[in-house]
């Protein structure tokens, strides 16, 4: 089987995803096409140098409709004989996006791929798509839908995660997004934002809030509480779920959850042959992909079941990984992820994740990743492991090598 290599990763820096965002006044398509004209740029790709481009993003209505991801090719420096395929597997599309590419290089279905994805949350607002595992009374009710906030909490009454937890480790992402950021570690992958003046609109991640601490976030109230104890009452669903809980524990905000903002990123895949036809030195090889479905009502578990799915996969154990990304979509569901295989605050987001920066959903899974190889080779490791909770219950993850 051919092997499949990440030759370069960018992504844009994470603006506000409300109407005084720095990154409001550009469409999902124009954010998309930067980051395939740095890719392009970067990299010298020129014609028809790659096969496809995949690109994921999880509310595809408005501008992020109607196959995004060929109107960003055409939208983009890229030859118009590329052609564009969009995916939807919510948070984790573009992790998908890039997992794909590997695969189709693997099978051998084209040499080199473009992958990554995008979100514009202050432009096409989540559930404006009316998903229906969420309003689909014939699926929601058999399912026993609940929101992903009330999800998050359900894991923490499960597993014993408390506020205080929540709060230190969420206080912890932003410490650690600061000095990330004031050390360089995000610099090889940021490409800035510009006008069509060629301005900078935006190149430092936007949502960050340095001076968080656990005991300033001890004051906010649960942001969940409400619907789940009172109107619509998602509690109650939760507890016909899981009658063995006597009541769910409401420790979410929006301190320890992941900010709403805007961003994309991608990534070059391609075979060995394809760096050497364009002089492209691999940074990593995709070592193993996987995904799965987990219980939908808690929903948010994914990265412990598709963790051991990809490890038993690959022949590995989790002490064959050298360090970790996992997205925080919610600080309950890094912290179930660190206490399931017991791996130390030292291995996981290392330099702060969506809690701090902000959670684009189609493009954090390709962040993440990135995020991952440029921290690995800051540090000389060797092995590493991204991984996403996913809506309606699913998780997906890669494992990377270094080369």
């Amino acid at each position: 089987m051919t092997e499949a290599y990440i030759y370069d990763s960018v992504r844009t820096p994470r603006g506000k995803g409300r109407k005084d965002g720095a990154l409001q006044e550009v469409t999902s398509v124009r954010l998309s096409a930067g980051i395939l004209d740095a890719l392009a740029e970067r990299s010298g790709l020129e014609g028809h140098a790659v096969e496809d481009v995949i690109w994921g993003n999880a509310t595809q209505v408005g501008e992020q409709g109607g196959c995004l991801a060929r109107t960003a090719v055409l939208a983009s420096t890229l030859d118009e004989r590329i052609p564009g395929l969009s995916i939807n597997r919510f948070c984790a599309s573009g992790l998908e996006a890039v997992n794909l590419a590997a695969n189709q290089v693997r099978g051998g279905a084209g040499a080199g791929y473009i992958a990554g994805g995008v979100e514009m949350m202050g432009r096409v607002p989540m559930g404006s798509d009316g998903a229906a595992v969420a309003v689909d009374p014939t699926v929601a009710m058999d399912r026993y839908f609940v929101p992903q906030g009330i999800s998050a909490d359900i894991i923490a009454t499960e597993y014993g995660i408390t506020r205080e937890e929540a709060d230190a480790y969420a206080a912890q992402s932003q410490h650690r997004a600061a000095e990330a950021w004031a050390d360089g570690r995000f610099d090889r992958s940021i490409a800035p934002v510009r006008d069509v003046n060629g301005l900078t609109i935006l190149d430092r991640d936007e949502y960050m809030r340095p001076e968080t601490t656990a005991e300033a976030l001890g004051a906010l109230k649960p942001s969940f509480k409400e619907m789940g104890e009172v109107m619509p009452g998602f509690d109650k669903v939760a507890l016909m779920k899981y009658p063995h809980l006597e009541a769910i524990n409401h420790i979410h905000h929006a301190g320890n959850s992941s900010g709403i903002v805007d961003g994309a990123a991608g990534l070059l895949i391609g075979s060995r042959e394809f760096g050497e036809a364009h002089g492209l030195t691999p940074r990593a090889r995709i070592r193993a992909t996987a995904k799965i479905g987990t219980d939908p009502t808690i929903m948010l578990t994914g990265p412990v079941p598709v963790t051991e799915k990809i490890l038993a996969d690959s022949g590995m154990s989790i002490g064959d990984i050298d360090l970790f990304e996992v997205n925080e979509a919610f600080a309950a569901v890094v912290l179930r992820f660190m206490q399931a295989f017991q791996v130390g605050q030292d291995k996981v987001n290392v330099n702060g994740g969506a809690i701090a920066m902000g959670h684009p959903l189609g493009a954090s899974g390709a962040i993440i990743l990135g995020t991952l190889l440029d921290e690995m080779e800051r540090r000389g490791l060797g092995t590493g492991l991204a991984t996403l909770c996913v809506a309606s219950g699913m998780g997906a993850a890669t494992i990377i090598e270094r080369v």
